[in-house]
């Protein structure tokens, strides 16, 4: 697989944000409440990567199970408190077995006005998988999601790895405005995919609440702001030049806790006391970078 390691070589394009905005900015918000693997709903193993480091091997985890149940019994209503007093909107990355569970929930979503978008079916990395195995996984998931939310997803992001083939099937299944399946710059860029030009969004592993999990180095509230305040300052002042994107990744579970909800009050405030930041769903910015592409 042909890799780039040049980008926009320095030069980037002029992102041309709304209303000259400096800086896109894009909260996601993921959904994984009941998509991650576990026992006591079928699965093979129980999921070993949450907030407690001790896989419990052979029968159903409740310590596990009830951790995650946090994210859609509590952290939800919470964080759309938030978004809803600051009136910012989110990009949703839901597992479609995460909705299943859950219905209600992309059409709370969808009605406060947020991006329903594909986590996959379970919370799991694509990397290795079966072509004809993951294309079948890619359909249940777009055909899942849009019974739960009323119409079908355009943006695709999978856990941590995608396969060599993810982007290919993506494009073969159609329907999908951008993926997030790249962490290599700070904006959108166009890939053509067997003659199919398509946007892809950068995510970010460092501005993103996970961090909060063991060892990832966020303790406190106002670490994961100020880690966020300052990513978002340093783009703000490039953006007089060259507008960039910046990603925060939130999961319902981790932030949604009393004791990390004031981190993200505090990127709000700081959001609003700069200005000329535009807070936007991804399909909004992927359907930008097309315009300004010419696509």
């Amino acid at each position: 697989m042909d890799r780039d390691l040049f980008g926009y070589g320095g030069k980037p394009p002029h992102a041309e944000w709304p209303n000259g905005a400096k800086l896109a900015l894009s909260f996601v918000l993921n959904v994984e409440e009941g998509a991650e693997l576990s026992i006591s709903l079928g699965d093979e193993r129980n999921e070993s990567h949450y907030e407690i480091v001790e896989e419990v091997t052979g029968i159903a985890d409740l310590a596990k199970d009830t951790h995650f149940e946090y994210g859609t019994r509590a952290g939800y209503w919470r964080i759309m408190e938030l978004f809803d007093q600051f009136g910012f909107q989110a990009t949703l990355s839901c597992c479609a077995r995460a909705l299943n569970l859950s219905p209600w929930l992309a059409k709370d979503a969808i009605a406060r006005g947020h991006e329903i978008a594909c986590h996959s079916y379970r919370w799991e990395r694509h990397a290795g998988m079966n072509k004809a195995h993951e294309r079948s996984i890619i359909a249940r998931s777009v055909k899942e999601i849009e019974n739960a939310a009323g119409h079908r997803p355009v943006g695709w992001h999978t856990r941590s790895a995608p396969s060599l083939n993810t982007r290919q099937l993506l494009i073969e299944e159609g329907g999908f405005l951008y993926d997030s399946d790249a962490y290599n710059d700070d904006l959108p860029f166009i890939l053509n995919v067997k003659g199919h030009k398509h946007v892809v969004l950068p995510y970010a592993f460092d501005t993103n609440d996970m961090r909060f999990q063991n060892g990832g180095g966020f303790t406190s509230a106002i670490d994961f702001a100020n880690y966020c305040k300052n990513g978002i300052d340093w783009l703000w002042s490039e953006g007089n030049k060259t507008p960039k994107m910046m990603s925060i990744g939130l999961h319902l579970r981790i932030i949604g806790r009393p004791a990390r909800m004031a981190g993200l009050e505090t990127i709000f405030k700081h959001i609003e006391s700069k200005g000329e930041i535009w807070v936007a769903r991804r399909d909004a910015i992927a359907s930008h970078w097309r315009t300004i592409s010419g696509l």
